[in-house]
């Protein structure tokens, strides 16, 4: 080969690199939100609770992560609509509307349990919820209504990396890797209803509604063309190969402390925090309530803007985060009415975050299911999609998706009814 060849094929490489560099984001963004407060508190459950007997199923729900966001995100630039507005085209108003409220009211739970991620991670450093939750409201209004999709993108991208800290933590806690590889590979069972609640929550905490929405209205705000379709696919499974992998640490953290040493009872990642340190050192724990801190103050952005994206997309109103607020007053009212809401819900008195938490789980699960068959319809719709509809194998994995997480629905829902 000669230099000057060489020299061609490095150059294009780099333009490459530069073009992804570019497209890099909804994927990365949307995949490492859903590691949540909430999120964080179940895997901490999972791994205090059963060890590592779960890692298994982590692997399959990466899988049908992959599956679903590739989804959102071919549909959005295949279309240049939201999935909300698809919806509401393609099954009519009424069925967009019902999906809507669903979404409101279980997004305005989770929202809240972000807040009360923020306030238990700066507990940690005896700063009093009365301070953290309104400065932390303030600081993430002014962030999405004052800045371009650039800039509110590259901090998103910065707090994404941020959760390397629970790979340290899982690190530090020295966990017994010969089991925690077995048990990722191997599949086990055991036939309690502790194990059965685990795993479906494991499940539903990492394929939501809300990340279904707003990848593919942020990917439309983007304004990607089909063009970055590959791309944008590599963005997804980038993101859902990370966010998973800090998930695995997580859950790898907790059973080689809390679930070792028999302190099995965790019902918040703060609790956690706190827990790991006297069994892994204090660095850990500082760690694990850092990336608590982190995964909050980022999921209280994402949450309020995956239902604004989909309300407004909706009901046809202007949307976006680089529009300014007077082009856009009903987007940025409803992302200020969730902030508004998920902060004062946690400075209530008294307010039972855990039952908040419950049933925003619940309607998740509600939503899901068919918003999972609305999206193997539409993407299987060559009307819409023309030649970027589902193939033969596409749908083959859709469907083995689709039936792996309606099953785990109805089991979570079939519980819920047992305990109420």
């Amino acid at each position: 080969m000669t230099r000057k060849s060489r020299g061609r094929r490095l150059l294009r490489r780099g333009s490459l690199i530069v073009v992804f560099l570019g497209v890099l984001g909804p994927g990365l963004i949307t995949a490492s939100a859903d590691n949540d407060a909430q999120g964080v508190t179940t895997y901490a459950q999972v791994g205090a609770q059963q060890g590592y007997r779960l890692l298994w199923l982590l692997l399959i729900v990466t899988f049908s992560l992959a599956v679903t966001q590739e989804i959102g995100a071919r549909l959005g630039i295949a279309t240049g609509k939201g999935l909300a507005a698809l919806i509401r085209e393609r099954f009519g108003l009424r069925a967009a509307s019902w999906a809507m409220l669903l979404l409101l009211i279980a997004n305005l739970g989770t929202t809240a349990a972000e807040f009360a991620g923020l306030a238990a991670a700066l507990d940690l450093l005896h700063v009093s919820k009365f301070v953290s939750v309104p400065v932390g409201a303030v600081l993430v209004f002014v962030l999405i209504s004052r800045g371009t999709y650039r800039r509110v993108e590259r901090v998103f991208l910065v707090l994404s990396v941020i959760y390397i800290v629970y790979v340290v933590s899982g690190l530090l806690a020295h966990p017994a890797w010969p089991t925690a590889l077995r048990n990722t590979v191997m599949p086990s069972f055991t036939p309690t209803t502790a194990f059965m609640l685990a795993a479906v929550g494991l499940v539903g905490t990492t394929v939501t509604p809300w990340g279904q929405f707003f990848i593919q209205a942020y990917v439309v705000d983007k304004g990607l063309s089909v063009g970055k379709l590959n791309y944008e696919r590599a963005d997804v499974f980038i993101g859902v190969l990370i966010t998973d992998f800090v998930a695995f640490f997580i859950i790898v953290a907790t059973a080689a402390t809390l679930y070792t040493h028999g302190l099995r009872n965790i019902t918040s990642a703060s609790q956690a925090a706190l827990a790991l340190r006297p069994l892994a050192g204090r660095f850990a724990a500082i760690l694990f309530g850092l990336g608590l801190l982190n995964a909050s103050l980022l999921s209280a952005c994402v949450l309020p803007l995956s239902t604004a994206y989909p309300i407004c997309e909706a009901l046809g109103f202007e949307m976006g985060v680089s529009r300014p607020l007077r082009e856009a007053p009903i987007f940025y009212g409803i992302f200020a009415f969730c902030i508004v809401f998920g902060a004062v819900v946690v400075l209530l008195p008294g307010a039972s975050l855990i039952a908040i938490l419950f049933f925003s789980a619940v309607l998740n699960g509600v939503l899901l299911a068919p918003l999972l068959i609305y999206l193997y319809i539409i993407a299987n719709d060559r009307a819409i999609m023309g030649e970027y509809a589902n193939g033969r194998f596409a749908n083959v994995l859709t469907l083995a998706t689709i039936v792996l997480l309606i099953g785990l629905t109805v089991v979570l829902l079939a519980a819920t009814l047992h305990l109420l």
